[in-house]
């Protein structure tokens, strides 16, 4: 089956579960355009964005060093998962976190916090140019041309697979908490799995609205498949609770075609000051 099939599988399975625990569309805090802009983003990632900086990026690499075509495709699967994690999934660590701590970055990435809700809707919910710009993406598209395709294709369901249920308003880690509480021998399992890989619930707390309930943490938990950088590098923060309320405090309101084509598109009205934005420290 084609690596977008399951992709696209993947997806479906998780929001009939997040349909079935309730409710997918028509959020309680979901405002009219929320929905415009997480259509349009996922459209653009999957139809343009994506295939088009991973040709570019192969192309490239054919031009600057041809006789590397294919040179690591018949090495250790270990290798090429281990090439995929650093310069795929550790790199888009240091984007995401860089995001948090540049104002212009943060603009790119901002649609992704504007919704006031966590959702599988929301996953692919970013700026044009953040996915533009993304050098994990460049990075993947040189080691495909390297040799990496087949297990790129494998790896990256696998890490969609972790984000989208990271992302679902399904907390389906509630029910590895309590199995934990319940048999306590599985504790140091569900110790690794927190630790290893995001979850709603440390993920969650990177989309909380504010610090001041002791779960959010706006200024970590950036990991996307490993939450493991994040425990490396002392950005986590985990409670095994879920914030109550989702969004950005601080900034003013960004209409739809701000979010997802600034710097091109600029609202016109005035921007309010952003001290106390999750932007730079």
């Amino acid at each position: 089956m084609p690596y977008q099939y399951a992709i696209l599988a993947v997806f479906v399975i998780f929001a009939i579960a997040e349909a079935r625990n309730g409710k997918l569309f028509k959020k309680a805090t979901e405002v009219k355009s929320d929905g415009m802009v997480e259509l349009i983003s996922s459209i653009l990632l999957f139809v343009f964005t994506q295939p088009v900086v991973l040709f570019t990026s192969g192309f490239l690499a054919a031009l600057t060093f041809p006789q590397y075509a294919g040179v690591l495709a018949d090495t250790s699967i270990w290798l090429q998962i281990g090439l995929l994690l650093i310069f795929d999934d550790l790199l888009q660590y240091w984007w995401h976190r860089a995001s948090h701590n540049s104002r212009f970055l943060y603009f790119l990435h901002r649609a992704h916090h504007n919704a006031k809700y966590m959702s599988v809707r929301i996953v692919y919910r970013n700026n044009f140019f953040y996915y533009l710009f993304m050098p994990s993406i460049w990075c993947s598209g040189i080691l495909i041309y390297l040799g990496l395709g087949w297990v790129y294709a494998a790896y990256l369901v696998f890490k969609l697979t972790v984000i989208t249920g990271a992302h679902s308003e399904w907390k389906w880690d509630r029910g590895m908490y309590k199995l934990a509480a319940q048999y306590p021998i599985l504790e140091p399992i569900v110790w690794v799995i927190e630790r290893t890989i995001s979850t709603p619930s440390t993920h969650s707390a990177h989309h909380g609205l504010t610090m001041e309930d002791g779960v959010t943490n706006y200024k970590g938990n950036y990991g996307n498949l490993l939450f493991f950088w994040d425990v490396l590098f002392g950005t986590a923060h985990i409670t095994r609770r879920y914030p109550e309320n989702y969004g950005i405090e601080g900034m003013r309101k960004a209409e739809w075609p701000e979010q997802l084509f600034w710097p091109i598109i600029k609202s016109q009205k005035k921007a309010k000051p952003v001290a106390s934005a999750p932007v730079v420290e």
